[in-house]
């Protein structure tokens, strides 16, 4: 079915606009999947603040020009789903390298982070990047030790001069 020029305007701009905002992109070739899948991938990948975009290649080439995206070019070949991350960087990564777990069909073609384009065999790098939130927890844990050191090293103090005090008690106790 053709498209009018003005759909492929909006299209482009719209696939512009996420790729302007997006920390990365993961791009995979979704032939085999059923409708019913890519639904369920779809509801996943919303819940995750990830976008999915299936465009026409050409399309796809226009829109990102002018993104630090222009690096995948050369990956726009045959059916492609773009999995735009837009608050967590390894987002997309995960939520495609699981579904390509389940579904063999689906194969990742690859992905490209900071404009830098690499090979599907290196989705784990990207996936295990950890969450925003597990990020902040480890900066709070590393950001608290020294806290938490001092805090037990000036309780230790008195414990200290406690213990020696019981001890020289206990030592004229028994002298006597």
């Amino acid at each position: 079915m053709a498209i009018r020029l003005e759909d492929k305007k909006a299209i482009v701009a719209e696939v512009n606009e996420t790729a302007g905002g997006a920390l990365s992109v993961v791009l995979a070739d979704y032939r085999g999947i059923t409708s019913g899948d890519m639904t369920k991938l779809r509801a996943k990948a919303r819940a995750e603040q990830v976008r999915l975009k299936v465009v026409r290649n050409n399309l796809a080439k226009l829109a990102i020009v002018g993104t630090e995206y222009e690096c995948i070019r050369d990956v726009l070949v045959g059916p492609t789903i773009l999995a735009f991350s837009m608050e967590d960087p390894g987002a997309a990564a995960r939520l495609l390298k699981d579904f390509a777990k389940e579904k063999e069909a689906f194969n990742i073609k690859g992905l490209a982070v900071g404009g830098e384009l690499m090979g599907a065999d290196q989705i784990d790098r990207l996936a295990k990047l950890p969450t925003r939130h597990e990020a902040l927890t480890m900066l709070a844990a590393v950001t608290q030790a020294p806290i938490t050191k001092l805090a037990r090293t000036l309780n230790e103090i008195p414990s200290k001069v406690t213990r020696a005090v019981a001890a020289v008690r206990d030592q004229k106790q028994d002298a006597a």
